[in-house]
Formats: C-alpha cells, structure tokens, sequence
C-alpha cells in the first residue's frame, strides 16, 4: 500500500487530499510545516509527497529542493514531488525546482486520485530501469 505525504499549513488542503485518497490502497499521512517533511520523509519512507505551494515558511519549491538535496547528498531515497500550484504561473518555479508532477488549486478529488497513480506509475518504472541499467 502506497504512503502518501501530504504538506501543508492548511487543514482544509490536508482533509481534501487525504479525502480524495481515501479508501483501499493509500495511507495518507500529514504535516502542517515544510520543514518537518525532511524528518517525516525519513521516517515513513513515503512513496509520494503532495506539497502546498504556499506554507509559512517553507512552501512547495523549497520542500522539492531540499528533498532532492537531500538525495543527493545520500541521506534520503528519491520520493517524487506533487506541488499544489495557487496560481498557473508557479508551474515554472515547480518545474525548476524538480518537482514531478503539478496540479492547479482547487483541484478536483478525481484528478488528484489519477495524478497521484500516474507519479506512482511512473516512479514506479523508473526504478525498475534503474535496477535494469
């Protein structure tokens, strides 16, 4: 069953995504501060992390930097990176900042549930190829 991290400072956020996931096959699991996602990371060993775009302190692109810094370093796995945009034109700091997969606020329960998979898919392959090469 695939663990789902979810950020944000908003329980509104949290209570929408883990109720778009709800049912079998996902354990979702929430923080309310960016930088508490590091610590959560390693300790749930999630399989994505969903991240507020917007959080006090340490919103979404920050949160994917310092994963991906983190990684890189060896000090945690690759999990892949779903950023909750508040507004279309944060797509392109999401993307630099190498998040995986961005989807626009409000964002619909089915279309979050098809994302999620599709991440998961594509984590997923990308870690059979990385086994394979």
């Amino acid at each position: 069953m695939p663990t789902v991290l979810v950020a944000s400072d908003a329980s509104w956020v949290r209570d929408e995504v883990r109720a778009a996931l709800v049912g079998p096959g996902f354990r979702v699991e929430g923080v309310a501060r960016g930088q508490d996602v590091r610590g959560a990371v390693g300790e749930l060993d999630p399989d994505l992390v969903v991240v507020d775009m917007q959080i006090a302190n340490m919103g979404g692109v920050a949160v994917t930097m310092d994963l991906h810094l983190e990684e890189s370093g060896g000090r945690l796995p690759h999990v892949p990176v779903l950023v909750l945009l508040d507004r279309e034109a944060d797509r392109f700091v999401a993307t630099r900042a190498g998040a995986e997969a961005m989807l626009l606020k409000p964002v619909d329960p089915g279309t979050l549930r098809r994302a999620v998979k599709r991440v998961l898919a594509d984590a997923a392959v990308a870690a059979r190829e990385e086994h394979v090469v």
